[in-house]
């Protein structure tokens, strides 16, 4: 299908609603914006041609009326100078190219309407590209945004998860002090009670023992005059 046969469906369609339909924008609107640009680059490829046919096409309409003209002149000219065979001959000429002139114009209304098209296309295929890539952008920039939420919420859990550990260490730590002050506690509960009677019979004998080093001291004192 020739891109002039495409015309209605490019001009007619409308860029934002079929973005809004696409399931997954992030590759469709890349591989849209391609087929864009390919009908881009094949309408930029044909208007050259097409608008030099217009061209082409004018210039014969013009050149056709100018000859027109001419031959109308010389009917006039013939007619002034009683010349009624010369007149018929130019007035014949002239029919013909008239005859001529419509379907020359009707050439040229026909390669207007195709240069006319081939620049409407452009103009559209160029602001529906110019709204892709602005579309494509914010929606590059979008998931750019989303997946940085995602590593936030991904080190969120990941502090939590931190968080929690510390909590459990803490626990650990405060249940091990408790046992080593339970287990202390017991050590102190297991030692040897204290005798009373026996330590008061230690005192007292070590006081006996006293009074009788202080007895032999004051004999011996006495034997040797002091």
């Amino acid at each position: 299908m020739s891109i002039l046969a495409r015309f209605q469906d490019i001009i007619s369609s409308n860029i934002n609603s079929v973005l809004d339909r696409m399931e997954n924008p992030e590759k469709m609107i890349d591989q849209y914006l391609r087929n864009m640009m390919k009908d881009l680059a094949e309408v930029k490829e044909n208007t050259a041609s097409v608008m030099a046919e217009e061209t082409r096409a004018k210039r014969q309409v013009d050149d056709n009326d100018a000859e027109v003209k001419k031959y109308t002149e010389l009917t006039k000219k013939a007619l002034t100078a009683g010349n009624e065979a010369d007149a018929r001959v130019f007035l014949k000429k002239k029919q013909e190219l008239e005859d001529i002139g419509v379907g020359l114009a009707k050439t040229y209304a026909t390669a207007h309407e195709n240069a006319s098209k081939m620049r409407q296309m452009h103009d559209k295929l160029a602001s529906d590209i110019e709204k892709l890539k602005g579309r494509r952008a914010m929606l590059k920039a979008q998931i750019s945004v989303a997946n940085t939420q995602e590593k936030l919420n991904d080190m969120t859990k990941s502090a939590g998860k931190a968080q929690g550990a510390m909590s459990s260490f803490q626990r650990m730590e405060e249940k091990v002090t408790q046992q080593l002050d339970e287990a202390s506690a017991m050590a102190s509960l297991n030692e040897k009670p204290v005798d009373e009677a026996k330590s008061l019979e230690e005192k007292y004998a070590l006081d006996q023992s006293s009074a009788a080093v202080e007895d032999e001291l004051e004999r011996l004192k006495g034997e040797m005059g002091l």
